[in-house]
């Protein structure tokens, strides 16, 4: 039996704590959620955390959500208001 692949949308934030930044990794679908020194770190946590996650969720019995296939990830460029004060979220 060959084995289904999901891909899941994953949003990653770079936090400041100090002088070290740290990155947030969120999976929306799943609400599973984990951070790592760098991305490619954040990235092998978060998948960990999925896996685990639909283990959990086979394992229970439930039903396993799935991100759409026509979701879309876009950000919007707008022009700041003049004479705004811009800080990094």
């Amino acid at each position: 039996m060959q084995s289904k692949v999901l891909n899941y949308r994953v949003i990653i934030e770079p936090e400041k704590t100090g002088t070290k930044t740290v990155y947030n990794a969120y999976c929306p679908t799943l609400g599973v959620a984990d951070y790592g020194n760098s991305i490619d770190e954040v990235l092998k946590s978060i998948k960990d955390g999925i896996e685990l996650a639909l283990e959990y969720l086979k394992d229970e019995d439930h039903e396993i959500p799935v991100d759409s296939p026509k979701a879309m990830v876009a950000t919007a460029e707008v022009k700041a208001p003049a004479g705004a004060r811009l800080v990094p979220a």
